[in-house]
């Protein structure tokens, strides 16, 4: 299924990694105030080649390159923010967030409360999540549930190249923290996203991908993929209908129960852990505002409760996939 925000648009066809580069692009060419600042993200163009050439588009001042330190970029964008910049940090893996904890949780997400709303926060961290690379459980985690639980701050994380450009300009131009993070293993996943460089999404809107009467799957990442492979695979056995939830804070509680008022079954899919993760908190919403629509059990797919292992049949057999999704459909419908 299309979605809405296509219909009327021009569009080209661009990968996720080309959306993000292209986002980045045009807003650095729109407002002298964006600066993006990291850890390789000039000179090395990336350690996943996603800012490329902006470094040589843009120069030292716009694309700066920092030592390795998170507390120092986290630390560096939050003050820029506060005083009027508007910076895009990279995170270069999200496990690496701890070393940062003090200056995202204690003063990121806070300032703009402790200070009455006479400053503006103004910040987006851009950050890599999620295993499959083979980077062992210190590289390959999936943070974004720990993050969205943070009073003022906001988290995205897109299954599409345009849910990609979409989410990533609106983080920009918030004038409050939007952490955007980004799923390695989808780099390269294409698809059709405007041409228009104003086009947004607004945070905290998912978006139907996929409509279906018989079971809805509201998933994260790389999971919208994976969910949309199965459901053309039993398309005539089970009509699914898949929901990319794009935003994780705020999230858009409205859209999961309009769709579970008419299929009567869910299931809640995402690479976070199980336990305390982005799915329970689905999970909760559905139940508090639409238990009397459920005609089965809510199934959650994520990772067990563990570290991401470095050996590749140990991480495969981890990390949940096209047939984890499939098994809980198929145990509710």
């Amino acid at each position: 299924m299309a979605s809405a925000e296509l219909e009327s648009q021009e569009t080209e066809t661009m990968t996720i990694r080309e959306a993000i580069r292209e986002t980045m692009r045009e807003e650095l060419n729109r407002d002298d105030d964006v600066f993006l600042i990291g850890e390789d993200i000039g000179v090395m163009e990336g350690v996943l080649d996603v800012t490329g050439d902006l470094y040589h588009d843009f120069g030292p001042e716009r694309v700066r390159d920092t030592p390795i330190s998170e507390a120092g970029i986290i630390g560096a964008a939050t003050g820029a923010a506060a005083t009027g910049s508007r910076p895009v940090a990279e995170l270069m893996f999200s496990d690496f967030i701890g070393v940062a904890m003090e200056q995202t949780m204690n003063q990121m997400a806070k300032m703009r409360y402790m200070f009455g709303g006479k400053i503006e926060m103004p910040v987006t961290v851009r950050a890599t999540e999620g295993g499959g690379m083979g980077a062992a459980s210190q590289h390959s985690g999936t943070v974004h549930t720990m993050i969205a639980h943070f009073p003022g701050l906001m988290a995205v994380a897109p299954g599409t190249p345009e849910a990609a450009k979409g989410l990533l300009r609106s983080a920009i131009r918030s004038d409050d923290p939007v952490f955007f993070f980004e799923n390695k293993m989808i780099y390269e996943q294409s698809g059709e996203v405007p041409v228009d460089e104003d086009f947004t999404i607004p945070l905290g809107e998912a978006n139907v991908e996929r409509e279906g009467d018989d079971v809805t799957v509201v998933a994260t990442q790389r999971l919208v993929g994976e969910s949309l492979t199965v459901a053309d695979e039993l398309d005539g056995d089970i009509d699914v209908e898949v929901i990319d939830l794009r935003s994780l804070y705020p999230l858009d509680t409205d859209t999961i129960v309009e769709s579970l008022d008419k299929t009567g079954r869910m299931v809640v899919a995402g690479e976070s852990p199980l336990s305390y993760g982005a799915q329970a908190e689905v999970v909760s919403r559905a139940v508090e505002n639409a238990f009397y629509s459920l005609d089965a059990p809510i199934q959650r797919v994520g990772v067990p409760d563990t570290h991401i292992p470095f050996g590749p049949s140990l991480e495969s057999e981890v990390l949940p996939d096209a047939d984890d999704v499939r098994n809980a459909i198929e145990r509710i419908a």
